[in-house]
């Protein structure tokens, strides 16, 4: 049977970004940039590295400026080719290739990531999808998303991306447990959204990054609201596991959690420190810097 590839990927961006006010009243917070590149596009260079060309962004109002971030300007391209600034011009064609697409759906009202990915079922089809939440700024060699679609393509079932977090934070994620297949991939037989501590199955927490098959779309829709009356994504995957085995891969790499104003600026500096143009003089200046 021929092996099923990854085509396309979800981009769940309809979030207000309320953590970052007063910066994100007017602009998404998935346009704040990290040095020089706004966090969605790290995320959709992500994915383009992983061999996906149909990126697909379930947005809100006020979301504007993402469609328009990786849309042509015609005007701002032609004045960089009149001025003969050609490094900066092919520097913007770069984000929109022509072997890639773009899709855009709007999710109507907020109830969560299960149904921001839903909002996407009528352009998935019956394909395999990846979804990545750009919150989640990953960094790894190869990038993560690559790393599990190489997994995907050997199991050809969905992969989740995870981390060992602290006992104290699991009230951040959803936790999963199961039994080791090997040092890296486990093969997921329970998984709970956001457990208190002392009720976690393990320490093992769901990253912004996913690999599901089209058999969760159903899982999401008959599911009843979960934690904070959202649809979640993670009680969504739970259903899937009854019928199809679900995997918990441990990445290489880092993430950097930039839903939080201290993992932002923790990546702005480390990704600061490791930028060909800027990475030199910042490092200097890090080093002469009086700290009190």
């Amino acid at each position: 049977m021929q092996k099923i590839t990854l085509k396309k990927a979800v981009f769940p961006v309809a979030g207000l970004g309320t953590r970052f006010l007063p910066a994100t009243k007017a602009q998404p917070k998935e346009m704040l940039p990290v040095v020089d590149k706004p966090l969605i596009q790290y995320a959709v260079e992500e994915a383009y590295a992983a061999g996906i060309r149909h990126m697909i962004f379930v947005t809100g109002r006020n979301k504007r400026a993402i469609e328009d971030h990786f849309d042509t300007a015609y005007e701002l391209e032609t004045e960089l080719e009149a001025a003969g600034k050609q490094t900066l011009l092919e520097l913007v064609r770069s984000m929109n290739p022509s072997d890639m697409d773009f899709s855009y759906v709007r999710q109507p009202r907020s109830l969560g990531l299960g149904h921001a990915v839903l909002c996407a079922e009528h352009l998935i089809g019956n394909e395999p999808f990846a979804v990545l939440l750009a919150d989640d700024l990953m960094v790894g060699t190869p990038p993560v998303l690559a790393q599990m679609a190489t997994q995907f393509e050997q199991l050809q079932q969905s992969v989740l991306a995870v981390q060992e977090v602290p006992l104290e934070h699991t009230r951040r994620y959803g936790i999963v447990a199961g039994e080791a297949v090997n040092t890296q991939l486990m093969k997921i037989r329970q998984m709970v959204e956001k457990p208190a501590p002392e009720l976690a199955p393990s320490r093992m927490g769901v990253a912004g990054r996913y690999i599901l098959t089209p058999a969760v779309f159903r899982h999401i829709r008959n599911q009843p609201t979960g934690v904070g009356g959202e649809v979640q994504l993670t009680d969504g995957i739970a259903g899937l596991m009854a019928e199809e085995s679900v995997y918990a891969y441990q990445y290489e790499g880092k993430r950097y959690d930039c839903g939080s104003k201290e993992g932002f600026l923790e990546a702005t500096v480390e990704l600061a420190l490791q930028h060909a143009e800027v990475g030199e003089h910042f490092r200097r200046y890090l080093k002469n810097l009086q700290i009190p």
